[in-house]
């Protein structure tokens, strides 16, 4: 899409830009260069999602875009819909529209081995009445099948698979994919509408990702990442589509309308070697090949498996790449199943046509499946750095994949009475290149005399405390906060920045005391021996004072900051300041209901269940009385730091991003004088105090009449002076 030309004219482009962001000088060139900047934009958005290789860093391209959104609100004519802007998530999608692709979308016939290939390629060269046949061979992408439509250049609709003539229209979601185009200069090509197909991806490292984060919340992980993706391009909120960071390959043109009269020069329908010559001919070379056609959405700025296919003359070659290909398929950065092997002339194409299922001029080769057998021989209980208590199944060794597997997450006590798990059981396990593996399922019917129901533990496999489980959660918990299997993890949230702000403790000096024996729990934050530490490799007089003074500083903390650092199980920042605000000392706690809890704001039923089960462990009241006696402040001192009430008994909340204060500064003078912070957007809130960018919050409080809306100054202006 870029040659080393324009590459070089863009880098200088995006210096000029950064040089006017860092120095300010920014108001006389909007009018002028916003395409330019959008220019910019795009072309690392294309660096770094297409070619993976960035030329800025993530914080340059931040600055590029908020100043692009800066001039666009000034300037709302220049907002076009391709613009870098306009992916940015609108909200929630009401439904999904049933739409009809414009050429059907079909399935594509199957191979297992080269017999199967062989025997594929005998009959297309009967069909074609030739010896020898060129054929690209490209990755088959194990993901969700879309289809995109551009018109005059821009992306106008993306849709489904479906039953393959009718799909859902996903356009909203689509836009949030990086890697997808908003625009593309067809036109140059003499296209005015186009229709291409692609999967979308979830790469493993994402997947992975994403997956340890639904088992930390106790929820079942996807089994791969298919269904990952394939469930992403449905869900209803948009920005919630951006932040999974799915990936498009584009690897097909069903068809292309010309500028001229709208007359389909591509399409499954058509002669395409007829169309295909006329392109060639009059529109700057239209390629007359697939991988020509790959190639061109390539340099359109799509992302296609032009450099994972290959061409080959004859059935021999095809059969070596996909050979190739399957060794080295873990190695992959994305899953792949198999490989798609098509004639490569147009033409060729035409003349072969195709069956009412799938194409005679194409073929998918799929690899070896990956699930094997095993037998389940025992079940482990690990404990997580939340306290959640999870199974993990030791099976007979098997190889699955390229991998021998000895050991599967069965996530929770449910998830083995649903898959109906015995011990003994012979069961039926899939692994998917780096994907955690599942168990599919059991077999009943192969259990034996000797098998033996799976007994789930009532204390804590690592320090014997009893186990809990909230009412409607699949996950038992260790509560216990000195419990070694969550000790460290506590320790780094507890001296994070949000929560007692202990400078200089970052986690890798919590792990390194903790392993060397010189912190074991939270309260032996208070009694490190600075002498020990001293002796450390790396660790200085000055180093040693500083941390020293950033411990003792801690001891004053605002009680909220303490109870956040608690890592309480559902207790965020906001929920942590209205407790604060509930009692006069910490452990004043003790002597209040669940019922009561229940009566503060924003505090549902399982914020305070979590609050009580806390308050009521002996180990955690030990814990608390402990770093009383060590001089943590657990009293309440709001009352004495009020500057005053100015703000009582009002509710305000922040969003977008302020420029005069921090976010944390301004809610902290809300507290100060006497108001609140609300958690979200309710009939409760008095006033929304409105930032650059703001987003959802503001469009929800324009519907609640009784909420004021303001903006930074505004808020400033109610503060006592």
């Amino acid at each position: 899409m870029y040659q080393q030309e324009q590459t070089i004219v863009l880098q200088q482009k995006t210096a000029v830009w950064l040089l006017s962001v860092n120095g300010g000088n920014t108001t006389e060139i909007v009018s002028a260069d916003i395409e330019t900047l959008k220019d910019v934009l795009r072309f690392h958005e294309y660096r770094y999602y297409v070619q993976n290789d960035p030329l800025i860093s993530d914080a340059e391209y931040d600055s590029l875009f908020k100043l692009l959104q800066q001039f666009e609100k000034e300037n709302p004519s220049l907002i076009t819909p391709d613009s870098p802007t306009q992916r940015v998530g609108a909200g929630l999608v009401n439904d999904f529209v049933k739409v009809a692709h414009l050429v059907p979308m079909l399935s594509l016939e199957n191979s297992y081995n080269a017999t199967d290939l062989l025997d594929w390629d005998r009959k297309a060269k009967e069909l074609a009445g030739l010896d020898e046949i060129e054929y690209c061979v490209e990755p088959k992408f194990d993901g969700a099948s879309i289809s995109l439509i551009y018109d005059h250049n821009l992306l106008a609709r993306a849709a489904t698979r479906g039953d393959g003539v009718v799909g859902d229209d996903i356009t909203l979601n689509t836009k949030q994919i990086k890697s997808v185009p908003l625009s593309a200069k067809f036109s140059g090509y003499g296209i005015e509408q186009v229709e291409i197909r692609g999967e979308v991806l979830i790469n493993k490292n994402n997947f992975k990702k994403y997956n340890d984060k639904l088992i930390e919340e106790g929820i079942p992980p996807f089994a791969n990442p298919r269904n990952s993706a394939a469930g992403s391009l449905r869900i209803k909120d948009t920005a919630e589509v951006g932040r999974r960071n799915l990936e498009v390959f584009l690897y097909h043109v069903s068809y292309a309308a010309n500028i001229d009269n709208r007359k389909p020069v591509i399409s499954q329908q058509t002669e395409l070697h007829e169309v295909a010559v006329q392109l060639s001919t009059t529109n700057n070379g239209q390629p007359l090949t697939h991988s020509g056609m790959l190639e061109m959405l390539w340099h359109l700025g799509f992302r296609s498996p032009k450099k994972e296919m290959k061409v080959v003359r004859g059935i021999s070659g095809v059969i070596q790449y996909v050979e190739e290909f399957e060794v080295k398929r873990d190695g992959l950065p994305y899953e792949i199943d198999g490989m798609v092997i098509k004639v490569n002339d147009l033409g060729l194409q035409e003349k072969l046509g195709m069956t009412s299922h799938h194409p005679r001029w194409a073929i998918a080769f799929k690899f070896k499946a990956r699930q094997g057998t095993s037998e389940l021989r025992s079940v482990e209980f690990q404990v997580g750095r939340t306290g959640a208590v999870t199974p993990v199944a030791k099976i007979a060794p098997v190889l699955v994949g390229g991998v021998t597997v000895t050991s599967i997450s069965i996530h929770n006590e449910e998830y083995m009475k649903e898959k109906d798990l015995m011990l003994g059981d012979t069961i039926l396990i899939e692994r998917s290149g780096d994907v955690i593996p599942q168990i599919v399922k059991s077999f009943p019917e192969l259990r034996t005399a000797t098998g033996s129901s799976i007994q789930f533990p009532t204390e804590c496999p690592v320090c014997a405390h009893p186990l809990f489980k909230p009412a409607g959660e699949a996950v038992w918990r260790c509560i216990n906060i000195n419990c070694e299997a969550q000790v460290v993890e506590r320790i780094i949230h507890f001296v994070s920045k949000d929560a007692m702000d202990i400078k200089n403790f970052g986690d890798a000096n919590v792990r390194k005391f903790y392993e060397m024996g010189l912190l074991k729990d939270v309260p032996g934050i208070y009694r490190l021996s600075f002498e020990a530490i001293g002796k450390l490799e790396g660790f200085g007089k000055k180093s040693i004072d500083n941390l020293q003074t950033a411990i003792e500083n801690s001891k004053s903390q605002p009680l909220h900051r303490l109870i956040y650092g608690l890592g309480i199980r559902y207790c965020g920042e906001n929920t942590a300041k209205t407790l604060a605000n509930a009692v006069t000392h910490l452990l004043d706690f003790r002597d209040l209901s669940e019922e009561q809890l229940q009566n503060l704001e924003d505090v549902g039923v399982k914020v305070a269940g979590s609050v009580y089960r806390f308050f009521h462990d002996a180990d955690n009241l030990r814990m608390l009385e402990d770093l009383e006696q060590l001089g943590i402040s657990l009293k309440n001192q709001k009352k004495q730091a009020n500057i005053s009430n100015s703000l009582s008994g009002q509710a305000f909340l922040f969003t977008g991003s302020l420029v005069q204060l921090k976010r944390s500064d301004a809610e902290e003078m809300v507290e100060k004088n006497g108001g609140k912070i609300l958690s979200g957007v309710s009939s409760k809130l008095n006033y929304l105090v409105v930032g650059e960018d703001a987003g959802s919050k503001l469009e929800k409080a324009k519907k609640i009449q009784s909420i004021k809306i303001i903006t930074e100054e505004e808020f400033i202006k109610m503060l006592p002076t």
